[in-house]
C-alpha cells in the first residue's frame, strides 16, 4: 500500500513553510497528513520464467530525453560528489547546465526532464518497513539551483516498487508507477494541483509502460497474472478504467515496448512464436494484420531492445526508421532497421553515447546524447538507410481499418522484395516523401482488401498463425496477434 503525504496546495490539513536563501528558495512541507490508499486484491502472480524482471527503481536510465527532446537530464559525477545535470537539445549546440543541490544523490535516484526545462528527482528514503519517496523540481536560479518539493508517497509493503514511468507526451506532466505483488498504482507525481495523486490501481503486477497516444491519456501496462504477462490499457482520464490490449496465446508472455502514435506502430517482446524464447515483433494499431516475428532482429548471442522510433510517417508504419540498441559479448552498438525491410543495419555506437537513449525527426535523422572528456555534452546525429516508397495511402487505410478477419491477413504488409542479409546490402535510392494522409479516425471504413500473397509455410520450429489469438478492443484500439514469420 501506498500513502500520500502533503505537498504545496495539498488537499490535506499539513501546512507548507517557504525558505529562501540567497538565490535559492525550496517549499517544503511540514506536517504532514496522509490519505491511504487500498490496493484492489487479487491472487499473487507465480514468479516468471521465461522473462527477466524490469530493471528496478535503483538502476534508472543513464539519460531521460523530455517528451519533445528538447532536454535532457541525467545524474553526473563531478568533483566527488553525484548531481542532477540538465542538457539544452533544442538550440544551436547542446548545452549541459549542473543542478547540484545541498546534498549529493544517491545512485539510486531518479531524473526525468519536463519540456519547460525543469527537471524531476525522485529520492528514496528508507523507512520501515517499505520506503518514502520523495519528489522535487529542480531548474537553474542564476548560480544556484532551485527546489521545489512536490510532496512524498509512502510505500508501506517492502515488496513494491516505485519508479518514475516514461516522459507524457503532455510534456509538464509526469507519472510513477508503485508496483507491488498483488497489484499497482498509478501515480500523477507532478502537473496537478495537489502533489501526487493516485489515478488508478490495477489488480496484478504491471512493469513497463508505453504511451498510446498524443496527449498522456491512454497507458499501456504489461500486468502480470497467474504467472502469464499481457498488456493492458489504462485510460487515465476515465478513473483508470482498464482494457486488455495485447495477448497473443493464452500460454504465451506478450510484453509492448514502443509504441508510435502518428503511424500506429508497436513493438513487442513474445515468445509466442518460439515458447520459452522470446522473439522481437511489430504490429499496428487497430489493424487486423497479424504481428510478425522478423527474423533479422534475431541476433544471436545479444539482447536486441528497440529505444525509438521515427514520428511523422502517418499511416505508414512499415517506412517508421526504428533505432535499437544490441548488447553482446563486445559491448553495446545500434541497429537500424525498417518493418518493410529484411534486414537489419548494424552500426558502430559513437563515443561516449548514453546506451538506450536517443530520437528520430521526421526526416529519419537519429540525435544520440553523448558525453566524453573531450565533450561532455553532445549530440551525434546519424541517418537511417533510405526506406523504400511508402505503400499507397490509400493501401494503408485499408490496412488499418479492414474488417476482415486476422486469418485473411496472414500475408507481407508490404512487397519485400529481394532479400537481404543482415547488417549487409547498399542503401536504395532516396523516396520522395507520402503526402500527409488524413488521420486515422477519419480514414474510410470497410474497404475491401487487395488480393493477399500465397501463404508460406511456417519455418521449422515456428507456429502456425492462429485465429483465436486476436486482441480484444481497448476502447478504439485494436490489434490483430495472430503470429507469423515474415519480415
Amino acid at each position: 500500500m501506498c500513502e500520500s503525504g502533503d505537498s504545496p496546495g495539498h488537499r490535506g490539513s499539513g501546512k507548507t513553510s517557504v525558505v529562501a536563501g540567497g538565490d535559492r528558495m525550496m517549499t517544503a512541507s511540514a506536517s504532514p497528513g496522509v490519505r491511504p490508499r487500498r490496493s484492489g486484491g487479487s491472487s499473487s502472480p507465480t514468479p516468471e520464467a521465461p522473462s527477466p524482471p524490469p530493471p528496478p527503481a535503483a538502476t534508472p536510465s543513464p539519460c531521460v530525453l523530455a517528451a519533445d527532446g528538447s532536454y535532457a537530464a541525467r545524474l553526473t559525477l563531478r568533483g566527488g560528489a553525484r548531481h542532477a545535470e540538465r542538457w539544452t537539445l533544442d538550440g544551436p549546440e547542446p548545452y549541459a547546465v549542473p543542478l547540484p543541490t545541498d546534498r549529493p544523490e544517491e545512485p539510486g535516484t531518479e531524473v526525468l526532464p519536463l519540456t519547460d526545462g525543469r527537471v524531476l528527482v525522485h529520492r528514496v528514503e528508507p523507512a520501515a518497513p517499505g520506503a518514502r519517496h520523495l519528489f522535487s523540481l529542480l531548474y537553474p536560479t542564476g548560480p544556484g539551483t532551485g527546489e521545489l518539493a512536490l510532496g512524498s508517497v509512502e510505500c508501506a509493503d517492502p515488496g513494491t516498487v516505485l519508479r518514475l514511468l516514461p516522459p507524457s507526451p503532455a510534456g509538464t506532466r509526469a507519472y510513477a508507477l508503485a508496483a507491488g505483488p498483488d497489484s499497482t498504482a498509478v501515480w500523477l507525481i507532478a502537473g496537478g494541483d495537489f502533489g501526487p495523486e493516485h489515478l488508478a490501481e490495477v489488480p496484478g503486477h504491471c512493469s513497463g509502460g508505453v504511451w498510446l497516444d498524443t496527449t498522456g491519456r491512454m497507458l499501456a501496462l504489461d500486468r502480470t497474472r497467474n504467472g502469464r504477462t499481457k498488456t493492458v490499457v489504462v485510460d487515465l482520464e476515465r478513473g483508470g478504467e482498464m482494457s486488455p490490449l495485447l495477448q497473443i496465446a493464452e500460454d504465451s508472455d506478450d510484453r509492448l515496448l514502443l509504441a508510435d502514435a502518428d503511424s500506429g506502430l508497436l513493438l513487442i517482446r513474445s515468445d509466442a512464436p518460439s515458447p520459452g524464447r522470446e522473439r522481437l515483433g511489430w504490429g499496428v494499431l487497430g489493424s487486423t494484420l497479424p504481428v510478425r516475428f522478423p527474423q533479422c532482429l534475431r541476433v544471436e548471442g545479444c539482447t536486441v531492445t528497440p529505444f525509438a522510433i521515427q514520428p511523422g510517417q502517418i499511416l505508414t508504419p512499415e517506412a517508421c526508421a526504428v533505432a535499437l540498441r544490441v548488447d553482446g559479448a563486445g559491448g553495446s552498438w545500434l541497429g537500424l532497421w525498417r518493418p518493410a525491410e529484411r534486414r537489419l543495419e548494424h552500426v558502430p555506437a559513437p563515443e561516449g553515447w548514453l546506451p538506450g537513449t536517443g530520437r528520430w525527426t521526421r526526416e529519419g535523422e537519429l540525435h544520440l546524447p553523448c558525453a566524453t572528456p573531450a565533450a561532455p555534452c553532445s549530440v551525434a546525429r546519424l541517418t537511417a538507410p533510405v526506406a523504400r516508397p511508402a505503400p499507397p495511402v490509400a493501401e494503408a487505410s485499408q490496412r488499418r481499418n479492414s474488417s476482415s478477419s486476422a486469418e485473411g491477413g496472414e500475408g507481407p504488409a508490404h512487397d519485400p522484395g529481394s532479400e537481404a542479409r543482415e547488417g549487409g546490402g547498399a542503401p536504395p535510392e532516396t523516396a520522395a516523401p507520402a503526402p500527409r494522409p488524413v488521420p486515422l479516425q477519419q480514414a474510410p471504413l470497410g474497404v475491401k482488401r487487395p488480393p493477399e500473397a500465397p501463404r508460406q509455410p511456417p519455418r521449422e520450429g515456428e507456429s502456425e498463425p492462429s485465429s483465436t489469438g486476436l486482441l480484444r478492443a481497448a476502447r478504439h484500439v485494436v490489434l490483430a496477434a495472430a503470429v507469423t514469420d515474415a519480415r
